[in-house]
């Protein structure tokens, strides 16, 4: 796994395909359902960690956005 992308493929993987809207809203929840997988034995430790690794970059690029835009407005 390397992007956005190819944890929402390994969610959808599972049955899990998320889509609030909100791309903020969307990582978090990408991220608790990650959790949930990890806890049910569903994936494996090297599967979860690379996964939250790469939701919770992609985290922090959209907050970083959003406070840049709050401040050019």
């Amino acid at each position: 796994m390397k992007t956005i992308y190819d944890v929402q493929k390994l969610l959808i993987k599972y049955g899990t395909l998320i889509y609030i809207g909100d791309r903020l809203a969307d990582l978090e929840m990408m991220e608790e359902e990650l959790r949930e997988l990890y806890d049910s034995k569903l994936l494996d430790v090297h599967e979860y960690k690379v996964g939250l690794l790469i939701v919770k970059q992609a985290t922090e690029l959209e907050k970083e956005k959003r406070r840049r835009n709050e401040k050019n407005d």
